[in-house]
């Protein structure tokens, strides 16, 4: 069992403009609305993956229907602590013309120290009975700074590998309980390592250096530019690849997800590497956040080329 939490979920409305003006009139010419947030994402595509996957955190009771729903079609399950009012909107705006979206997200409302008090218990809970868990995005107002420390240390203490994919202070925090892997982008891993990495050995030479403190391995999305992962023995580049690009949202969940079913199930690097790929290029296929086909995902995971990094 694969535990995914969803701290701060979100409800995604994505807004599509024929080409953005800023500071001017636009007008949208398609909207779609959706249950999101990273750790439901990862849930989502772990189905996909035909893994078993409970989905845990934090919910609001006015909007609580809408995620119950998405995931128990896709099979998933959930335990969530839940709370009063509604939960925070994350506006995405396309820009047709360009292919860029823009973001504005919401904090969320805060959590009580009930609330909070609730959720570790929850997550030492499934700590107890899952072999891997995915903490993932951002977290509420109320939540400490070191919330994901806090909580990759009771999964350590329980004999549960855990996956980090967060920024800022919670990445930073996060590296103190050496989680199993991290997933940062090439900023976030130049500004844990304090300095620009312009090529793929700087990477390689900072992701080594965030192992030595602990952390087993090191998958860096690069973008249009690909992807790299790194262990303590190798290190993997895999270059994009040829797609029709539908959408990049849920992309980094969905590579998230492909290495944690993956590695649970005890796959080699480059093989945890490729299904990770691939889940996020099957990921661009689809509109928004839509799950991809087991078709899609086979499709890219043959199309997926690597190279080692030395």
């Amino acid at each position: 069992m694969i535990t995914a939490l969803s701290l701060n979920p979100s409800i995604d409305r994505t807004l599509t403009v024929p080409k953005f003006t800023y500071g001017g009139l636009n007008r949208v010419s398609s909207e779609k609305q959706d249950a999101g947030g990273k750790g439901i994402n990862v849930s989502l595509v772990l189905r996909a993956l035909n893994c078993d996957v409970c989905c845990a955190g934090f919910l609001h009771r006015e909007t609580s229907p809408i995620f119950a729903k998405k995931l128990s079609a896709a099979g998933a399950d959930y335990d969530f602590v839940f709370c009063p009012g509604a939960t925070r909107t994350n506006l995405k705006i396309l820009d047709a013309a360009a292919g860029i979206i823009t973001e504005i997200n919401q904090s969320g409302r805060p959590v009580s120290p009930e609330e909070l008090a609730q959720m570790t218990e929850i997550v030492r809970k499934h700590a107890q009975e899952s072999s891997m868990m995915v903490l993932s995005g951002s977290v509420p107002p109320g939540c400490p700074g070191d919330y994901y420390e806090q909580l990759i240390r009771l999964c350590r203490e329980a004999g549960c590998r855990c996956i980090l994919d967060a920024d800022g202070e919670k990445l930073a925090h996060g590296l103190k309980a050496a989680p199993f892997l991290i997933k940062p982008n090439r900023y976030e891993l130049e500004q844990l390592s304090g300095r620009s990495l312009k090529n793929r050995r700087e990477i390689l030479a900072a992701a080594r250096e965030i192992i030595s403190g602990g952390v087993s391995v090191v998958a860096v999305s690069l973008g249009a530019e690909g992807a790299m992962i790194v262990d303590k023995e190798n290190a993997l580049y895999a270059p994009p690849l040829p797609l029709q690009v539908n959408s990049t949202v849920g992309a980094g969940d969905s590579m998230v997800a492909g290495l944690a079913a993956a590695f649970d199930r005890g796959d080699s690097l480059e093989e945890a590497f490729r299904t990770g790929v691939a889940a996020a290029s099957a990921a661009c296929l689809t509109e928004g956040t839509q799950p991809f086909t087991p078709a899609q995902f086979e499709d890219c995971r043959r199309k997926v080329a690597m190279e080692y990094v030395r």
